[in-house]
């Protein structure tokens, strides 16, 4: 399963340079089954959920790499909720899609997938973890409906295959390549 780990902060601590404008402790969101138990988490660190501390933020994120986001903007609660709607906590295969869909779309296109699809926000969504253009376009080949000699196979540039075949709905990320077929 993803690890996602958070650090909580709130505005009105933030501003007031109080004990608590550093956030929370690190929360690992796998652990937490609603928000509610989140909130009891946060009230048992102190936080004043209905006093200075009802607005809160993201201060910290581990586990979601996604350097253009800006955490500031996403409610703790919303990102929990879609984390927790898509899956992701809960099933490795699930995180390792969504990490590479957010490396080659953004947080937002997930997010709005999760909104629209549910869990099955991933459905028509592939990794081929450790490929490359070459073997993207060597498997669509082998698994296409072409009958070439397997003599003239060394005659095909897969490579460029790959990227025709890929060219509409499939990007490299950082560990292979991903076909969106949505």
């Amino acid at each position: 399963m993803g690890n996602i780990n958070i650090v909580i902060g709130s505005w009105g601590s933030y501003n007031a340079c109080n004990e608590k404008a550093l956030g929370s402790e690190w929360l690992d969101l796998s652990d937490y089954d609603s928000w509610e138990e989140i909130q009891e988490e946060l009230e048992k660190q102190g936080f004043d959920l209905n006093g200075i501390d009802e607005e809160l933020f993201i201060q910290d994120i581990e586990g979601i790499d996604c350097s253009s986001c800006n955490w500031d903007y996403i409610h703790p609660r919303t990102l929990f909720e879609t984390l927790k709607e898509s899956g992701v906590l809960e099933d490795n295969h699930k995180y390792e899609i969504m990490q590479a869909f957010i490396e080659c779309r953004s947080y937002s296109e997930f997010e709005d997938l999760v909104n629209s699809h549910g869990n099955r926000w991933d459905d028509d969504i592939y990794l081929y973890k450790g490929y490359d253009w070459y073997d993207f376009g060597k498997e669509y080949y082998e698994n296409c409906c072409y009958e070439i000699p397997e003599q003239l196979e060394d005659f095909i540039d897969f490579e460029a295959y790959g990227k025709y075949i890929g060219d509409c709905y499939a990007q490299e990320y950082s560990e292979g390549i991903i076909e969106i077929c949505r």
